[in-house]
């Protein structure tokens, strides 16, 4: 490793993570999931158009899957590579923009607060609309309650997906030679936005998308099951947030996403999951935690907090090892 890894680490790390938390994603600026979702809407169109048999659709979404995946991070390594050779600055500045472009703390936030505003001000019929815009559920019947349970399931879910997973691979290419944080941190967030695209169990998608939602469970997997640890220390109630998630997250379809829910419901005292309903249909999610408490919009505002203290907990550690590492090596020679 470099003699300055350490302090390129804190740089383009706590770059990002300051671009994340101030910036965002602005919508008028160009995204690489845009690019993402517009190349897999293009090869979902072709695929499903000329291909009508499961087993054609299934080789389809594999080669979707290793495709779209591959070129994300070839893509962004190859940006890396040409901005180092160019300048120092350039390099960096690249490396915090794309890093920063994977996370997405600041959308999880906002799009809470824009639910919240309008049901603190008793506007439901807003609070409503606003929700239809980040959750699939039908909104136009659910009162308060069920629309800051929502909320919530949504900060939980994707404080994991959108958050905590993307950092981990950053963190493991940044500490593991050769790899680079923002390539591989890419490389997941492709594998996320296919599963969020075409990850469906439910026709056209049943066959095209199987590869990456699979995809996506096994990378997920172990950033997932980190971030229950986590929330289990900082939650003060270690042994009771593990048990809990241990007794109702395999409860849930998913082997992920009921382990994510729970350690949120766990740590914050509340009940996750119930009634609802997708496009008029009745679904029952697995309820997971004990209702202590209500979900309140200052609870999924502690919420939202957690996966901050997990994300800054992380970089720490991370950096620690990091530090470890090149200190050992210095040593050595």
């Amino acid at each position: 490793m470099p003699e300055n890894s350490a302090l390129e680490f804190i740089g383009i790390f706590g770059g990002a993570a300051l671009l994340d938390y101030v910036l965002g994603d602005p919508w008028a600026l160009p995204h690489p999931v845009q690019v993402m979702g517009w190349g897999i809407q293009r090869y979902q169109t072709l695929a499903l158009s000329w291909l009508k048999r499961p087993r054609p659709q299934r080789i389809a979404g594999i080669g979707l899957t290793l495709l779209l995946t591959g070129m994300s991070g070839l893509v962004a390594w190859g940006i890396l590579a040409i901005a180092r050779q160019l300048s120092p600055w350039l390099y960096g500045g690249c490396h915090i923009v794309i890093l920063a472009s994977c996370w997405a703390g600041r959308s999880l936030r906002q799009a809470a607060e824009d639910v919240l505003l309008p049901l603190g001000e008793g506007n439901l019929d807003q609070a409503r609309s606003r929700l239809r815009l980040y959750v699939g559920r039908d909104t136009e019947a659910l009162e308060e309650a069920e629309i800051l349970r929502a909320v919530l399931e949504t900060v939980a879910e994707n404080s994991v997906d959108g958050v905590m997973a993307p950092l981990f691979y950053g963190l493991v290419g940044a500490i593991v030679p050769g790899l680079g944080a923002a390539p591989l941190a890419i490389a997941y967030k492709a594998v996320s936005t296919l599963d969020s695209m075409v990850g469906y169990r439910e026709p056209p998608w049943t066959h095209l998308g199987w590869c990456s939602a699979r995809t996506d469970d096994i990378l997920t997997w172990m950033p997932c099951r980190l971030t229950v640890l986590t929330l289990a220390l900082i939650s003060g109630h270690p042994r009771r947030v593990w048990q809990l998630c241990q007794r109702d997250g395999p409860r849930d379809p998913s082997p992920n996403s009921g382990w994510s829910e729970c350690a949120y419901a766990a740590s914050l005292g509340v009940q996750l999951g119930g009634t609802n309903r997708y496009r008029g249909r009745i679904k029952q999610k697995p309820r997971v935690g004990e209702p202590h408490q209500p979900i309140t919009p200052e609870i999924i505002r502690q919420g939202l907090h957690l996966t901050r203290t997990c994300f800054i907990l992380w970089i720490i550690l991370a950096l620690g090892i990091l530090g470890a590492w090149q200190w050992r090596m210095t040593g050595l020679n």
